[in-house]
């Protein structure tokens, strides 16, 4: 894409056009720009389709897939907090063998990446989600291992960087034709032990951060909201936190001479917002909680990065970082 930009600067007072090159490359992957939708908040799209092109977006990562279909947690799902929102949707999904089936195929025509969120409950199951995914079109699978809203696997396997490594290992094994990206908790003890530890077992990419463990009362009937106690928080709420989690995993990488990209989550709703993740260290972000308010953010933050690149007379989305 090229912008003219406004003020001529040259001898023969003529407009300056500037190349804008908004794409991204993750793990050999090359996304059209940086924005990407994150994982169950977007469904496999055709809840947006009609609203906007969704070829617009870099990519697109799915809901959380597990071996077998799923029905989520029962009773209260979602509240709303200041600033943000809890989450205990429980992965609800239909199965990797249905997405493989069903939804791969329609969101391959999207003209965009897709990436695969592959969870479950044990290791095992990880694995053979893995063979599967890796047979199929997926562009990129992304291994979950930070949900808190599931009582057995999710954000267990995320906490300690010996069981990520095993299970990212175990994964990887099975996984040699996908690049093999893995999402972090906020929610381990050590964050960069952890990211650390699935870089040396294999990891192509680290997308950070998933929701962070919380929850709510009942005041009315004295008791917690959700039924597992605990739920997942996201929104502008967390994003001072995530943008700093960001900030030190790109300085643990680069202190250890690892050039591994960082995907940057958590409460990013706007142009500004994305603009601090990519100056922190992200090659990429993912938004969220954000497209529930509104729809339309995705398509407003990709022209807002276009607009600040021009203004800024940048070639390259990376340019924009300060973490050189």
């Amino acid at each position: 894409m090229s912008d003219i930009i406004e003020n001529p600067v040259n001898e023969f007072n003529d407009p300056v056009i500037i190349n804008t090159d908004m794409s991204v490359n993750i793990a050999g992957i090359k996304f059209n720009n940086p924005v990407i939708a994150a994982s169950g908040t977007f469904g496999n799209s055709s809840e947006y389709k009609d609203l906007f092109d969704i070829s617009m977006l870099g990519g697109i990562c799915s809901k959380g897939l597990t071996m077998t279909a799923r029905s989520g947690n029962k009773g209260m799902r979602i509240w709303e907090t200041p600033a943000g929102m809890l989450n205990s949707i429980g992965l609800e999904n239909i199965g990797i063998v249905d997405f493989i089936e069903k939804d791969l195929p329609k969101m391959k025509q999207l003209g965009t990446v897709i990436i695969a969120n592959l969870s479950g409950g044990e290791s095992d199951e990880y694995v053979r989600g893995a063979i599967l995914l890796n047979e199929s079109s997926v562009d990129m699978i992304e291994l979950n291992i930070s949900c808190p809203n599931v009582k057995v696997g999710g954000m267990a396997f995320g906490l300690d960087p010996g069981t990520a490594a095993a299970l990212v290992s175990a994964v990887r094994r099975v996984c040699r034709d996908k690049p093999l990206l893995v999402k972090l908790s906020p929610n381990a003890p050590s964050l960069s032990a952890v990211a650390l530890a699935c870089v040396n077992a294999g990891a192509d990419a680290l997308s950070l951060v998933n929701t962070f463990k919380a929850m709510a009362i009942d005041i009315v009937n004295k008791k917690p909201v959700f039924e597992n106690i605990t739920a997942g928080l996201s929104g502008p709420a967390v994003k001072p936190i995530a943008l700093r989690m960001v900030w030190e995993l790109f300085e643990t990488l680069k202190d250890s001479d690892l050039n591994i990209p960082i995907i940057g989550i958590g409460g990013i709703s706007n142009t500004n917002d994305a603009l601090e993740f990519l100056m922190a260290g992200a090659n990429a972000i993912q938004v969220g909680s954000a497209t529930f308010s509104n729809p339309h953010v995705m398509p407003e933050i990709i022209e807002g990065l276009r607009q600040y690149m021009t203004a800024n007379k940048l070639t390259s989305i990376s340019e924009i970082s300060i973490r050189k």
